[in-house]
């Protein structure tokens, strides 16, 4: 489980390609799983095999340069409550600015490692200049050129010596980890499974203070319900809201089995909560989408059939998901939910014996050869699934190159339909035999 890196700094300071670089580095080479990364400001990275959650916080606030202020102040508190290590990165171009002094006197009170990146040095007279942002008592600072990338190694070999090692706990229980953006419920339906109001629940965004566990054992399930409505600050404005659901979100998902994607049916599947959801799968969680709220939706114009294909639409090509419509006022088929998730659950850590996997998928790849590629013919021999948390499988052949990413998809979908894999990622990889 990797701890969580926050990068800080006033707009183009060159965070983003800072953060391209780290996650891109490492993202070429994994994901060599379908899908692009659909946001932009959340990545994993790792370093001497330590492996850290990166995230850009300059993409989620919104705003011109002229509320910028206000805005990179709330920028660095997110990043001091929920991040383990703090990048705090100035250019050297433009020196030492009034905006930098505010950040770190924002950054000297804090008892978290802060490291100090200068960027934009890429020859030694600008490596001379860099001297001056000792001004700012952070200490000592790191130049870099986060463009040609000289001077990062550096930077991250000290910053994955000071990260902490966080141990999954061996857990026995299931972790389901109740996600979804402020207000749509989550808390209410924790409650209502509970069957005590162990969350005081107000309609005001934000009133969770903190992720909570609970042991939870009904109907012969037991497992550990993670509940992210957490939010330590009392809400400060909105747009601090969303990002910190995000945060916060990260680290729940990080750490759990399963995540319970609520929704509000009224708002429906935007942006936000597709984000949520990018973020379960590219991590290989199991997820059940749950819509709440569904009692207050206009039935004619809205069919369960209708918002179901509307949400497939949107998550493709993973949209192997269960979508089940609840009411969380009404009790409306949550225990439904919690069934679902245990199921959900079951296949994640499902192993199929290499015998039975090979009966059943080399009749299909006979009978559906991948197409060949620049007149070679690619024959696969044999099948089998690694040993991992989630579901991998290998298959064998002559020239795993030559097969492209639609013929994966092919068999990954012959793997659902033999197998129950229904809402939980799987990964596919071609090896030489």
């Amino acid at each position: 489980m990797g701890a969580i890196v926050a990068i800080v700094g006033r707009p183009n300071v060159g965070k983003s390609t800072f953060f391209n670089r780290l996650i891109q580095r490492r993202e070429a080479i994994v994901d060599a799983v379908s899908g692009v990364t659909r946001d932009r400001h959340y990545g994993k990275s790792d370093w001497n095999g330590k492996e850290f959650s990166l995230i850009d916080t300059g993409g989620y606030v919104v705003g011109s340069d002229d509320i910028f202020e206000q805005e990179i102040d709330k920028q660095v508190e997110l990043a001091i409550d929920e991040a383990d290590a703090i990048i705090f990165m100035v250019d050297v171009e433009s020196g030492v600015t009034g905006m930098d002094e505010d950040v770190s006197r924002l950054l000297r009170k804090v008892d978290k490692p802060v490291f100090l990146a200068v960027n934009k040095v890429d020859n030694a007279q600008r490596d001379a200049d860099a001297v001056e942002f000792y001004a700012l008592g952070l200490g000592e600072y790191y130049t870099l050129s986060s463009i040609n990338g000289s001077g990062t190694g550096e930077l991250l070999d000290a910053l994955v010596e000071v990260l902490p090692d966080i141990e999954e706990e061996e857990s026995e229980l299931p972790r389901f980890a109740v996600v979804g953006r402020p207000n749509a419920g989550k808390s209410s339906f924790i409650n209502a499974l509970i069957g005590e109001d162990r969350y005081i629940v107000t309609d005001i965004a934000g009133t969770t203070r903190d992720s909570i566990d609970t042991k939870y054992n009904r109907f012969g399930f037991e497992f550990n319900l993670v509940d992210t409505a957490g939010i330590r600050r009392k809400a400060k404005v909105k747009e601090d809201l969303e990002f910190y659901s995000v945060m916060r979100s990260v680290r729940a998902i990080e750490h759990c089995d399963v995540c319970i994607l609520l929704l509000d049916a009224t708002r429906g599947f935007d942006g936000q909560v597709q984000n949520i959801f990018w973020l379960a799968q590219r991590n290989n969680k199991g997820i059940v989408i749950l819509v709440n709220k569904w009692d207050l939706v206009e039935k004619e114009t809205n069919s369960v059939k209708e918002f179901t294909q509307k949400i497939k639409k949107i998550i493709e090509p993973f949209d192997d998901v269960p979508i089940l419509f609840i009411s969380v006022l009404n009790k409306q088929r949550i225990f439904k939910a919690i069934e679902t998730a245990v199921d959900v659950y079951k296949n994640r850590s499902k192993k199929i014996v290499t015998r039975k996997l090979n009966d059943i998928m080399l009749p299909i790849i006979e009978h559906t050869p991948p197409p060949a590629y620049k007149g070679k013919y690619v024959k696969i021999k044999f099948c089998t699934q690694l040993p991992s948390h989630y579901p991998q499988f290998a298959f064998f052949c002559n020239l795993p190159q030559y097969v492209r990413e639609p013929y994966k998809r092919f068999l990954e979908n012959k793997l659902r339909e033999n197998f129950d894999f229904t809402g939980v990622p799987i990964t596919i990889f071609m090896r030489k035999k």
